[in-house]
């Protein structure tokens, strides 16, 4: 070994990248393609102190990886960073980051130093510790950002913005029938960006640089954000959320962005290293479809889940092949759009509509959503015509302009109660959409109270109340969140609602019933006409191992629509379910439905009737 200021080296391993234990000594290893010097720089934990600076030696290197072994120090008395082509860069495979504790603060000097790679702590209990591995068809995802979900928090919130006050949100999810949440972006990156050069002159001169609030960027992908963390190592707080929401039965999947180039063998890594070290339970990746391809074929993630815009399950498993358990989800817009135009009354929807509730392919599952991030709350939904986005400083033009919404006759915020109870109204349409359909259902947060963003359908760029969940409207449309409750809680019941395969409108059990049929003003009829927004849709419950029989009546039509139910089995009558006019869900004692062969569901109305002994 050399001897470097205090310190031994040697030429190191270049088989793993990143920085591990190799014996006495510790082994850095980075890709330093395009650039002919590269040195280690290592710094004394939390002081200015530069300890040493260590060229990383051609020799050993394999292809463009290069490593060194220094000798002599240990990982919680240092941080490090490279030098690379006269930059000093942070390690892509640090496991923490440490100079950007507090979320968009912006330094009042430059220093390449800041900013500087370390380690997480090694003895963490995980207390024995399991995921939950609930099967795609048995989920309800939940959609939030972990700063703007707890910013306003509400009262049981202590750590607004982080892990933290994520954790203590745990038992309001529990009690909502939520047993996923789905992360935005929460690895480390660089929420200070710069005006691009066209935007500058629409930028305000007080305010040079903006923030990238959502953080679909590349990043320091294996380290978890420090500006979500309410205390010294995001590490361990981290941890703590995640085994808070596995011991309610949660599990916690992540966003991650890859832009397209982003190597294959970091991707894999990455994500293991997350399943490993944090336990998490699945990913949604975007950006380069590639790695999501590589990462679908990969068998470290056949017991987690992979959500992506699409799988060519047939490249990936082989013609006429299946996995043995689903571990892949399509997560694109085709729900929402389908659903969003029946819900606003457009004519043509029910075939696309009928398809999309039934969807629930054998090789992949499919996550149902009519809100996510990137768009219009469910409140904003049926409240704007248009995307309301001037505050971005785009003047207006960013964000998506085909948002298939409808503001019930009044754009904005109305005092008319009956504008506010049409939209009440619809807004429970949308959640009975979501929850009764076959595929896993997501919920955006904040959408089952109200939540506005006052007409933004993009506020990438805001860390306000305009991007912050405002937790007072659980107050204000407590009557809404209860609805959503008990309709998740009543999706469980059903068996039959959240089945493993798709429903193939058969009667191959010869009960004399189809697992699922379709009808209108006639049984067994049901009528896809161009001018029809109404829809009847009945369930056998037998195919689920249940003797109930559930009868959906969708009416987006603005009329009452008068809908016929077929003869139940001798000793069956139909009751009361769901009812999206009164708001309400039986769980149990359900009161008759006191229906004939026909019944009649006034314009704009979900019900749904339970046809039992």
């Amino acid at each position: 070994m050399k001897k470097v200021s205090a310190y031994e080296t040697a030429q190191g391993s270049c088989r793993r990248l990143g920085v591990f234990m190799e014996g006495d000594a510790l082994n850095f290893a980075v890709d330093c393609r395009g650039y002919e010097e590269v040195t280690l720089i290592l710094y004394k934990k939390g002081k200015d102190e530069i300890l040493a600076q260590i060229p990383l030696p051609r020799e050993g290197s394999l292809g463009s990886i290069r490593a060194v072994r220094v000798k002599g120090i240990k990982p919680g008395q240092i941080e490090y960073n490279y030098r690379m082509g006269g930059k000093v860069v942070t390690d892509p495979y640090a496991t923490r980051v440490t100079g950007r504790e507090t979320f968009g603060e912006r330094p009042e000097k430059e220093d390449e130093h800041r900013v500087r790679s370390a380690f997480v702590a090694l003895d963490y209990d995980w207390e024995g510790d399991k995921c939950p591995e609930i099967p795609f068809e048995d989920g309800i995802l939940y959609s939030l950002h972990v700063r703007g979900f707890t910013m306003q928090g509400g009262g049981r919130t202590r750590h607004k913005g982080t892990f933290a006050g994520l954790k203590d949100k745990a038992d309001y999810l529990t009690e909502l029938g939520v047993n996923q949440i789905l992360l935005m972006p929460a690895y480390e990156f660089d929420e200070i960006m710069p005006v691009e050069e066209s935007m500058q002159k629409y930028a305000s001169q007080e305010e040079p640089v903006r923030l990238n609030y959502w953080g679909y960027v590349a990043g320091n992908y294996f380290a978890p954000k420090a500006g979500y963390s309410a205390f010294a190592d995001p590490t361990v707080e981290f941890k703590d959320m995640v085994k808070a929401f596995h011991a309610r039965g949660i599990e916690v999947l992540m966003e991650f962005f890859f832009p397209v180039g982003t190597s294959p063998r970091l991707v894999i890594n990455c994500l293991v290293y997350w399943m490993s070290e944090y336990h998490i339970d699945g990913f949604h990746l975007l950006g380069d479809g590639f790695v999501s391809n590589a990462a679908a074929r990969d068998p470290a993630f056949s017991k987690s889940k992979l959500l992506s815009n699409y799988f060519p399950t047939e490249e990936i498993y082989g013609k006429h092949a299946l996995p043995v358990r689903k571990c892949l989800g399509e997560y694109n817009d085709g729900f929402l759009i389908d659903a969003r135009k029946l819900l606003k009354g457009d004519a043509d929807q029910l075939q696309s509509f009928v398809w999309r509730m039934r969807r629930n392919p054998a090789g992949c599952a499919v996550i149902n959503y009519i809100t996510h991030h990137d768009g219009f709350t469910l409140a904003d939904l049926v409240s704007y015509d248009e995307r309301h986005n001037e505050e971005n400083g785009e003047r207006g033009y960013d964000g998506n302009p085909d948002n298939y919404s409808w503001n019930c006759g009044c754009e904005g915020p109305s005092r008319k109660k009956k504008i506010q109870e049409l939209r009440l109204r619809q807004m429970r349409n949308a959640f009975a959409m979501v929850l009764l359909s076959a595929g896993t259902p997501m919920l955006l947060g904040g959408d089952e109270f109200g939540n506005s963003q006052s007409g933004n359908n993009n506020p990438y760029c805001l860390d306000s109340p305009v991007s912050w969940v405002d937790w007072s409207g659980l107050r204000r449309n407590n009557n809404l969140h209860d609805f959503v409750q008990k309709l998740t809680a009543f999706r469980r019941k059903h068996k039959i609602l959240h089945q493993p395969e798709e429903l193939k409108n058969m009667d191959y059990l010869s009960c004399g019933y189809p697992d699922i049929s379709y009808h209108g003003n006639r049984a067994w009829y049901g009528a896809f006409e161009n001018g029809n927004r109404q829809i009847g849709i009945m369930y056998c419950g037998q195919y689920a191992g249940e003797e109930d029989f559930l009868y959906a009546a969708y009416n987006l039509h603005w009329d009452s629509q008068t809908f016929a139910l077929p003869n139940l089995p001798e000793g069956m009558s139909w009751y009361k379910g769901v009812d999206t006019e009164t708001e309400e869900v039986w769980l149990e004692g359900e009161p008759p439905a006191e229906v004939e062969r026909t019944f009649t569901v006034p314009g704009r109305t979900i019900v749904v009737l339970i046809g039992r002994k």
